[in-house]
């Protein structure tokens, strides 16, 4: 099992200020854990480079990519909402970010690794076609997603986002493409509250109350993930892995453990075993407990090299 793990040093110097969550040392936090389990030395580490204008302009309004470009600030931030802000780097780190989703997808789909960990920030589930938001400017699931089918010959592929946020912006790239499954569990609810509502036959909605565990968390991906992903038959799967739903994270209220995404990576691993030789590429979002974080991104991992869970 070669499993790639894609990060820069780069992606550390987006900073939206002092006190936000989504700060450089989440990718520090994840490396350092890594490094001393030794999860990390058993990966296939490399670099990504930016991402393209043109992989971009698949998923993203050109008139959106400029408006971002514009509001690039010299110095200091640029608010764009009250949690999304550019600082001067910020973008060369979002191309990074997408960057390293489109080689993730390369490498698995021209054999060179078995699946793929992109370690990477700015989160990208909540960028919209044409709009920023929730710390996310480059829909990064959604690039790979449309390498996959512009030059890899992918027919179809899912999507499959476990965070307590939905990710509104894969939805509202991909809503009503057959090609493209995306099944969204989150806390019921809650930010970002959009396309909560919406009737797409390519979309699956799993909406979790507030203080769901592990227990009832497993029991609702298996009655509405599984019987979609065996209709869909999707030749590869990509992850948006957040990992603030675990019960320590100060954004959220669901409960679920270290083991449960463990649980949830078998479980795409085994899909992707059964429709897509195997191909699954994982892709950061959330979580942002400067403890649960890295042990969480270590059970993921874990798996991914086909390991069992072992805290």
């Amino acid at each position: 099992m070669i499993t790639s793990y894609l990060t820069h040093p780069a992606l550390a110097q987006h900073d939206m200020g002092h006190h936000h969550p989504e700060a450089p040392m989440r990718l520090e936090a994840i490396r350092a854990r890594l490094m001393l389990s030794g999860l990390l030395q058993q990966t296939m580490q490399s670099e990504p480079v930016p991402v393209t204008r043109a992989q971009l302009e698949r998923v993203h309004a050109p008139a959106y990519l400029d408006r971002l470009a514009t509001h690039l600030p010299e110095s200091g931030l640029y608010e764009i909402d009250s949690d999304t802000r550019l600082c001067p780097d910020s973008l060369k780190a979002a191309a990074l970010a997408s960057g390293a989703a489109v080689r993730g997808v390369d490498l698995v789909c021209r054999q060179r690794a078995d699946n793929v960990f992109c370690a990477v920030r700015p989160p990208g589930h909540h960028a919209e076609h044409q709009l920023a938001m929730g710390f996310c400017f480059y829909n990064n699931v959604a690039v790979a997603a449309a390498q996959a089918l512009a030059i890899h010959g992918i027919e179809r592929l899912a999507i499959l986002d476990f965070d307590v946020h939905q990710g509104n912006g894969t939805v509202d790239i991909f809503r009503d493409d057959p090609a493209v499954l995306v099944c969204s569990s989150y806390q019921q609810g809650f930010y970002p509250w959009r396309y909560l509502d919406g009737d797409w036959d390519n979309i699956v909605n799993t909406p979790l109350a507030a203080g769901t565990d592990g227990k009832v968390f497993r029991q609702a991906i298996e009655r509405d993930w599984l019987p979609a992903l065996e209709a869909h038959r999707p030749q590869l799967i990509l992850l948006s892995s957040g990992f603030d739903a675990h019960r320590d994270d100060p954004l959220g209220q669901l409960m679920l453990d270290h083991e449960d995404f463990h649980w949830i990576t078998t479980l795409a691993m085994d899909v992707a075993r059964r429709h897509a030789n195997g191909r699954l590429v994982s892709i950061l979002e959330g979580g942002y407990h400067p403890q649960a974080l890295p042990l969480s991104v270590e059970a993921h991992l874990q798996a991914l090299l086909g390991q069992a869970y072992h805290p």
